[in-house]
């Protein structure tokens, strides 16, 4: 199994900035895609960005410009920088990894319990 702990959220300022973290750990293998998605209040879950073992990125439309997205390797780690937030980034931000465990033939997408990020002045 893998087991994934995001910290770094909290209550910040329209346009304030903060970082996400996400550590993944457990008997891993390897571990492919990782991103962050995020639910807000009365919507669907949407994909924030997400980032492939070689580096490549991928975001959404809203937070292009805004949001980088980077991963520690060595660290299973996976990192968002949120600058110029805004009252629409309110949600609960989910980390997820497609990982393969010791054994495992397929490996499989894993979630985080999700982290609160409030906007609001």
């Amino acid at each position: 199994q893998v087991q994934l702990v995001e910290s770094g959220g909290g209550l910040v300022q329209p346009g304030g900035s903060l970082r996400l973290a996400c550590a993944a750990t457990g008997s891993i293998f390897s571990i492919y895609t990782m991103g962050w998605y995020r639910q807000a209040p009365g919507k669907e879950r949407e994909l924030v960005a997400d980032i492939t073992s070689g580096g490549n990125t991928n975001y959404a439309g809203s937070v292009k410009g805004r949001f980088t997205i980077s991963r520690d390797n060595a660290k299973n780690t996976v990192y968002l920088q949120m600058n110029g937030l805004k009252p629409d980034d309110t949600a609960i931000f989910y980390c997820t990894a497609d990982a393969k465990t010791m054994g495992q033939l397929y490996g499989m997408r894993y979630w985080g319990k999700g982290t609160l990020v409030t906007v609001s002045s």
